[in-house]
């Protein structure tokens, strides 16, 4: 890991990155791409050292509450969480400035926090999201490979269900010939129904492969998979959207399963719930982010 010093903390939608850089080792991580600018080792990890004081002064001086997200870019509970506690520590100035707070992950490490998104989830509103691409744990391992399995994700949603704290699975990326099989997309429904999750957030049965993170699935393919990146060129070149050729039916099968296990499966609905702060105990209900066409 290494340290810098950053300029501002949130972006003009209210998110935050603690952390920059991954240790979870996911072969297709859009992160990588380099589009984004990142100029160091992916695994050395980038920590902005005074993120925190940003933070509270950000939240000190807001005008109004709102909903505050963090891991769209950088999973904030990689291992380095548990020695430097900065997501737990960001936790407790939005708990005490009052604000909302959403969270992206791949990790049961949030667990360890669950006392403080209690906390907030009773104050205002707290939605921890979580990805799930395959309900095969060894195939998860191969290409999830640090990061916790599917099943510990499952067990972690069931314990926020628990705790009254709502979720929303993330269905993505779906690999070409990997796991775009009905099997695997009914298996993960079927454990986003049994956790009680609120929606499913998919993009259709695919991935995207941009310059960087393109070059880094194709070389894991030739190690977990070899002659699967071949079959990749042949059917696809360098396009950036890669549908999977099971797509349609992939869809319709989603679809019809989130309508009968009674789960959010809009994309603009769900992204709705996300960025609209509410003030419990109160009418009120306040959307900072603007309005989805």
């Amino acid at each position: 890991m290494h340290f810098v010093k950053a300029k501002g903390i949130l972006s003009p939608q209210n998110g935050m990155n603690l952390y920059r850089g991954c240790s979870h080792g996911c072969i297709y991580c859009d992160s990588r791409s380099k589009c984004y600018q990142m100029n160091h080792d992916f695994e050395d990890i980038e920590v902005k050292e005074n993120a925190l004081t940003l933070l509270e002064h950000t939240l000190k001086h807001k005008r109004k509450k709102c909903m505050i997200g963090t891991g769209s870019m950088t999973d904030p509970y990689i291992p380095l969480e548990l020695e430097l506690l900065h997501v737990r520590r960001a936790l407790e100035l939005v708990l005490e400035y009052g604000f909302g707070f959403t969270v992206i992950t791949k990790s049961s490490r949030i667990l360890r926090d669950i006392d403080l998104l209690q906390k907030i989830n009773e104050r205002t509103k707290c939605v921890v999201q979580m990805t799930l691409t395959t309900c095969e744990e060894e195939l998860c391992k191969k290409i999830e490979p640090h990061v916790s399995t599917t099943r510990e994700r499952f067990g972690a949603l069931k314990q926020l269900r628990d705790a009254g704290i709502p979720t929303v699975v993330w269905l993505t990326p779906v690999l070409p010939f990997l796991n775009d099989t009905e099997e695997n997309i009914s298996g993960i429904l079927d454990l986003c129904m049994e956790a009680g999750v609120y929606g499913v957030i998919c993009f259709g049965m695919g991935l995207t492969l941009r310059e960087g993170n393109r070059e880094y699935f194709y070389g894991q393919l030739d190690r977990l998979f070899p002659g699967l990146r071949e079959k990749y060129i042949q059917a696809y070149g360098n396009q950036y959207l890669i549908e999977s050729p099971n797509n349609s039916r992939l869809m319709e099968l989603f679809d019809r399963k989130c309508e009968q296990g009674g789960m959010v499966h809009r994309n603009q609905q769900i992204f709705q719930y996300l960025q609209t702060y509410e003030e419990k105990n109160t009418a009120s209900q306040l959307s900072l982010f603007g309005d989805f066409d």
